[in-house]
């Protein structure tokens, strides 16, 4: 009997390790794959999620005025700059339909020096993944699949969540 509750113990604790314990972290039973998804840089140059095949992709929908995405940038931002993630591209995407000078002002006054400012213009991305608020976060593996997304804020320092995400890097 002991060494059935070691087992079920020892199964249940490697499972819990798996995944981070953050609330609005949605992992999904079956990867989803998306056609033909692109978004702007702040030159309006168009960016085609295809072209970045063999990178971790983490999409980050985001607006001005939206207190959580203001709270939640600069972890976004230290994210980037973890070297365990090497393989990982940030790309946070303003979907408040603000003008570049606003967007530029945001990033500014948050001392955001390491990410670059993306629209969805217009809003096809918003539609295509069913946005329902913001700050949300897709993450998308090597191969181009949604596998999990995140529905409001979190703390990108989080080391349960970089363990986590450094697992698919």
């Amino acid at each position: 009997m002991r060494f059935l509750i070691l087992f079920i113990f020892l199964i249940t604790n490697s499972f819990a390790e798996q995944q981070p314990d953050i609330k609005n972290l949605i992992i999904n039973k079956e990867l989803k794959k998306y056609e033909n998804l692109s978004f702007l840089d702040d030159q309006n140059n168009q960016i085609n999620l295809d072209d970045l095949n063999g990178n971790l992709i983490l999409l980050n929908f985001w607006a001005t005025w939206c207190a959580p995405c203001k709270e939640e940038m600069p972890s976004l931002e230290r994210l980037q700059l973890n070297k365990n993630l090497d393989n990982l591209k940030i790309f946070p995407i303003n979907i408040g339909k603000e003008n570049l000078k606003k967007a530029f002002k945001f990033f500014e006054d948050l001392e955001i020096k390491n990410l670059n400012i993306y629209f969805d213009n217009p809003t096809t991305l918003a539609k295509t993944f069913n946005l329902r608020g913001v700050p949300t976060t897709i993450l998308i593996n090597k191969d181009g699949f949604e596998f999990a997304r995140i529905m409001g804020s979190i703390d990108f320092d989080d080391k349960f969540f970089i363990k986590w995400l450094s697992s698919y890097n």
